[in-house]
């Protein structure tokens, strides 16, 4: 049900000085002290991000085999999260924090990435804010989020935080690939027979604990306690990299090397910004595949932030009768320039978290908290060496952890009706096992569609899903039509 506020109990004596009226704060019933404490709480419990967003994007190559540095992705991740933050507080004025989306950076590392260059990838994202925006102001972005089921918007999440799951396991070395039967397993042939394994399994327990015990910030929290059990056994073990004197080495850590940096504190890297091209994607693989890379990322961040902003709203209590959040166009108009802020500093598209209603529930109602969540994030630019020192092992706790919250939603989904249950089960199902996001998507997409038309109930569906299954079929066909169009 949801909580619409009602101006009754808000006092109705002016504000004090113009800085409140500007934000609203009395007018919201809050004060400058729950703003600060709500800006802290929603910084703590998201600032994993700074950490998670260069790991994901820092273990992909693109198509050239070249990888982004981790300390500069760490340093672009902060002062896109930092400056979109403070932009959504001051033009919004919403309790709303914004970073590098998980889910959205995935499909660009495992999908977008390796069929281009980097530059091209992250100029693709540029794209999707861009006309995320466009379609903000001419009040199309509504209308194709009210396209989609309800349901199968569900299943989209549940589907991304499998997915994360899964990335979280296999980086961790948890679990392993083979081009045999069976294609997966547990660990090195069958048994965790590694320290840094040793090190993720006891990180994961750490975040749940903390977790179950509503700990404020148990990610980051767990993320931290992880890297320093990692730089223990790394000093102890010595499990090494994953590659020694050119032989592979097995029972090492995945990726980095848990070792203290010289220099903790810096001057923040920031040679990934402005490194984006607009216009390479598309002779590079094709106008198709890159049209439907932009609208698998824009679809992908569509829903995610209408949601996020709604479910944000209902716990502050600031829904209007409307079912929609005070200043909601410009909220979103927010959303987009922020979506193409994030690939223009190649720290991919920039979402809103749900993380924030932690700050909401510490008392935030306005920008103000926006503020200091922020600031803080462009403070952590200058702590950027220190993302060094976490090794997947330790950070990949954090991608089981989320893909576990974000499954939750699968009650939300009724199974009973197989006309919405099956296109949401292969929505949900197809994402980690193509190890694909825009797989499950357009797969739910498209048998939903077919099943309303064979069941003779095609005027359920919108017309701009329809157009929206017949983008994804020819996605799905773009071998064949290539091959065709190529003869």
């Amino acid at each position: 049900m949801l909580r619409v506020s009602q101006p009754g109990p808000w006092p109705a004596s002016p504000p004090p000085n113009r800085f409140d009226r500007f934000f609203e704060i009395s007018a919201r019933g809050s004060t400058i002290g729950r703003e600060v404490r709500g800006g802290l709480a929603t910084f703590f419990t998201m600032a994993y991000i700074v950490v998670l967003n260069p790991l994901i994007l820092g273990s992909a190559a693109d198509a050239g085999g070249s990888r982004l540095a981790v300390r500069a992705l760490a340093a672009a991740t902060a002062l896109v999260a930092g400056a979109t933050t403070i932009l959504m507080g001051v033009l919004g004025r919403f309790p709303l924090a914004l970073a590098p989306g998980l889910g959205i950076n995935a499909i660009v590392a495992y999908e977008i990435a390796p069929q281009m260059t980097w530059a091209d990838a992250m100029g693709l994202v540029v794209i999707e804010g861009l006309v995320i925006s466009v379609l903000v102001l001419t009040g199309l972005r509504t209308a194709i989020f009210r396209s989609v089921p309800t349901q199968l918007k569900t299943a989209i999440g549940v589907g991304i935080g499998l997915f994360l799951a899964l990335i979280g396991f296999v980086d961790a070395g948890f679990v392993h690939g083979h081009t045999g039967s069976p294609p997966l397993s547990l660990g090195l042939g069958g048994t965790l027979a590694s320290w840094p394994a040793l090190v993720f399994v006891v990180g994961l327990l750490l975040t749940m604990v903390l977790l179950v015990r509503r700990v404020r910030g148990a990610i980051l929290l767990g993320i931290a306690g992880s890297t320093v059990l990692a730089i223990i056994v790394e000093t102890l073990a010595r499990p090494g990299p994953p590659v020694v004197n050119g032989v592979p080495n097995p029972k090492g850590w995945s990726l980095t090397v848990p070792t203290l940096p010289r220099r903790p504190v810096d001057v923040p890297d920031l040679s990934l910004v402005g490194r984006f091209d607009v216009l390479g994607a598309w002779p590079r693989v094709g106008w198709l595949v890159a049209l439907m890379f932009a609208f698998t990322l824009i679809l992908t961040d569509f829903f995610d932030t209408m949601g996020t902003m709604v479910a944000v709203a209902q716990e502050g209590g600031m829904l209007r009768e409307t079912g929609a959040p005070p200043r909601a166009g410009q909220i979103l108009f927010v959303d987009g320039v922020a979506a193409a802020a994030g690939g223009a500093v190649s720290a991919s598209s920039v979402t809103s978290f749900v993380e924030s209603a932690a700050g909401v529930a510490e008392g935030a109602r306005t920008g103000v908290a926006n503020l200091v969540t922020g600031g803080l994030f462009l403070l952590a630019m200058f702590l950027s060496p220190l993302v060094t020192i976490v090794p997947f092992e330790a950070a990949s706790t954090a991608l089981v952890v989320v893909g576990f919250l974000m499954m939750t939603a699968v009650r939300g989904i009724d199974w009973s009706d197989y006309e919405i249950a099956v296109p949401s089960f292969l929505t949900i199902v197809l994402m980690p096992f193509t190890y694909s996001i825009s797989t499950g998507i357009g797969a739910g997409v498209i048998s939903y569609t077919v099943l309303k038309l064979v069941g003779g109930k095609g005027r359920q569906v919108h017309p701009l899903l329809y157009l929206v299954a017949v983008l994804f079929t020819l996605y799905f066909l773009r071998g064949p039509l290539e091959a065709l169009v190529s003869r």
